[in-house]
């Protein structure tokens, strides 16, 4: 029971850092934190726009830059390869509403955000699921 709730404070605790240091690079020309490295997202909302920048500043902190996941202190699925993501459905579920030790991240993205990320995994890492997902679809996917 401890276990599980330190993977969850830990998740928690991934998803804050993304949240304080997401920030288009075009901004830290202007914002003095940002020359120190330490760069916040305005109004707790992710500001990236495109899927791999999502996924490099959001979902690489669990699971990894090569989409490999990691396991240590908690278990971060493996994005690469894994046939779960051959229906559009699950990932926008995953990423929307969260599932196990994954926060729900579709709190802090828009409907095109998630579409983004949703897309850039499934085309990504060695997954070549073509079918696009759309705005519409990560809205319906909303609880």
């Amino acid at each position: 029971m401890r276990l599980m709730l330190w993977v969850r404070s830990a998740a928690a605790l991934a998803v804050g850092a993304a949240l304080l240091l997401a920030t288009p690079a075009s901004d830290a020309q202007s914002d003095p934190g940002a020359q120190a490295g330490v760069v916040f997202s305005p109004a707790l909302r992710f500001t990236e726009q495109g899927g791999e920048s999502l996924y490099r500043n959001v979902c690489s902190a669990c699971h990894m830059m090569d989409g490999r996941g990691a396991s240590g202190a908690g278990t971060f699925p493996s994005l690469a390869g894994n046939s779960k993501l051959q229906a559009a459905g699950y990932p926008l579920y995953v990423v929307t509403n969260g599932l196990h030790g994954m926060p729900p991240l579709g709190a802090f993205m828009s409907d095109e955000q998630v579409a983004a990320v949703v897309n850039y995994v499934r085309t990504h890492f060695g997954n070549s699921y073509q079918d696009a997902v759309t705005a519409e679809d990560a809205k319906a996917a909303r609880p």
